[in-house]
């Protein structure tokens, strides 16, 4: 195994961190996180072990939709500072050894952007094939609403000009038409700027909406939707070679494998469309395996995962920035994960989804949160944070929809928790209050406490970050072993190989496992299992086999360790 060979594909072993600008840290006390409180914060980050800051949109915005309606996309907000701002924050997170991308929303923009006052105002406009219009009233789209509760279709008359346009969001958010090789430009153009300005890629909004006018007008040089994504990943890597695109494609897992330009499904070749795509169906069986406190449905999910092509990666995560969405599962099965986490209606949202963190979901037991969190880096694939996951933040039902988990950073106890010193009325949103306000859940306590969680995930990150077999797999391994409640996988790159053990139960268990290719050689020295997260190893016998202790909720990272290994344990 060469180390050096990670260095290229960095995305497919980075530890990547989201926030929003606007909630992380407001250093000018006016109430609105900004990038100089961003800046100012980025050695946390750093000392965390991430490598990859991924930024929610920091564009002027209407803020109807939290910084998702924008209203100029070569732009900041100047809430949160201004271009200069942007370009400091990005040299010093590089000087930290930490590259920053940005959400790339154009599947829609604010009804306030210049581009859609002008289609609006006149049919003639220049701006009007910008966006999708029908001269006829639509049929019924309420099946289409991608926010059931605030929306009863997808088609919206405008008054001015006597025609609907589509929205397949919020009605304030019109629909780019990607068809238009125009709209196609102006995109290039905004991936060009913030690329020169020194963002290492984006986290690309809604993809299969953002791809799907294109390829559908008689007159379009493309015949098919992914022939723009893939034009859109040559021309960012013309423009910056390690920059990437990461997706949010929430399709079963035969319909992404394209989205990373798999066309034959072989898995063979490399990826010439998405560079990562977060693991939608895994998150959403791994909270099914949680609700019932049986490991098969991650299990099975992991095992029938696609080989995906060499230099593309799969993006885990526990919690994003969204509704916890369960729309994969079975209505049965989403009724057990509601009952275990969210029974209350004011927990759900949309009919598919949960807005509450991992910690008051597993009731605050640290044993329970530790575990996923040590399954979360342990499984193949690049591992995603949503700000605040660190310290075991917690949510604010009274915030409404989404915004429940995008409550200000908590730095320390005291006002609004050290997110900014002026009065809670001008803040974002509400602070976390009860038992994960500030005074209980905050940086400060935790970097000084060395059983904080936060010393776990950094911990975590940085044993992550010294076994690449993680991120360079081609595959995971189901190991056998006879608890329904254990998941025992196995990952192999090159010489290096790790096996990690997660219970899922409350109760202690004892998992024997058998590793056929680890038998020592004649007269040789026995093969180890080294862990990695606390003192000790465990010698395999003649066969290959060994007896692991689990605790409730327990969990063991394990390096397999031959004679002549000179890896750093």
């Amino acid at each position: 195994m060469r180390v050096r060979d990670t260095g290229d594909l960095w995305w497919k072993t980075a530890v990547i961190y989201c926030l929003d600008i606007e909630t992380f840290m407001d250093w000018d006390d006016d109430g609105v996180g900004d990038v100089h409180g961003l800046t100012q914060r980025i050695d946390h980050l750093a000392d965390l072990g991430v490598t990859c800051l991924w930024l929610m949109p920091f564009y002027p915005t209407a803020d109807r939709d939290d910084g998702y309606d924008i209203t100029d996309f070569l732009g900041v907000d100047p809430r949160l500072g201004d271009v200069g701002d942007l370009v400091e924050l990005v040299r010093t997170a590089r000087d930290r050894g930490i590259r920053v991308i940005a959400d790339l929303v154009v599947n829609h923009t604010s009804d306030r952007h210049p581009w859609f006052r002008s289609a609006r105002r006149s049919k003639d406009s220049p701006y009007r094939d910008y966006y999708v219009w029908s001269a006829t009233k639509p049929p019924d789209t309420s099946d289409q609403v991608v926010f059931p509760d605030q929306e009863q279709g997808i088609w919206t008359l405008d008054e001015a000009t006597g025609e609907w346009y589509r929205h397949r969001f919020y009605r304030h958010q019109p629909d780019l038409n990607t068809a238009n090789p125009r709209v196609r430009d102006e995109i290039a153009k905004v991936v060009s700027y913030w690329t020169q300005l020194g963002l290492s890629g984006f986290r690309v909004d809604a993809v299969p909406f953002f791809l799907a006018d294109t390829a559908k007008s008689p007159h379009d040089d493309l015949e098919d939707p992914h022939d723009y994504l893939r034009d859109l990943r040559s021309f960012l890597t013309r423009r910056n070679g390690e920059a990437i695109l990461m997706g949010e494609v929430n399709l079963p897992y035969e319909q992404q494998r394209r989205f990373f330009g798999d066309d034959d499904g072989d898995g063979t070749a490399d990826g010439t469309e998405l560079t990562l795509q977060f693991d939608f169906v895994g998150m959403q069986q791994l909270y099914l395996s949680l609700a019932r406190q049986d490991a098969r449905p991650l299990a099975t999910t992991l095992a029938g995962r696609p080989t995906i092509p060499h230099d593309a990666q799969w993006a885990t995560f526990v919690r994003n920035h969204d509704e916890l969405t369960l729309d994969k599962l079975s209505d049965d099965e989403r009724a057990e994960v509601f009952a275990a986490f969210g029974p209350d209606p004011d927990m759900q949202l949309y009919g598919r989804g949960l807005r509450r963190r991992l910690p008051t979901m597993l009731d605050g037991d640290p044993r329970h949160v530790r575990m996923v969190y040590s399954l979360l880096f342990s499984l193949p694939g690049t591992p995603v944070l949503f700000y605040g996951e660190e310290i075991g933040m917690g949510e604010n039902l009274a915030a409404e929809g989404r915004l429940a988990v995008r409550t200000p950073m908590q730095w320390n106890e005291g006002h609004n928790g050290g997110f900014s010193r002026a009065a809670p009325s001008r803040l974002p949103g509400p602070v976390v209050e009860d038992g994960y306000a500030p005074v209980h859940v905050n940086v400060a306590a935790q970097r000084r406490d060395p059983d904080s969680l936060l010393t776990f995930v950094t911990t975590l990150a940085h044993r992550y970050r010294e076994c690449p077999e993680l991120g360079w797999a081609r595959e995971v391994e189901i190991l056998d072993q006879p608890h329904d409640s254990v998941l025992a996988h196995r990952v192999t790159w090159g010489d290096g190989s790790m096996v990690a053990l997660h219970n899922f139960a409350p109760r202690a268990v004892t998992v024997p496992l058998r590793l056929p290719d680890c038998v020592p050689e004649d007269d040789g020295p026995a093969v180890r299992l080294a862990d990695l997260l606390q003192a000790g190893d465990t010698e395999l016998d003649e066969r290959g086999r060994a007896e692991l202790e689990l605790p409730a909720y327990g969990y063991r990272w394990l390096r397999v360790v031959r004679d002549g290994d000179r890896r750093l344990l």
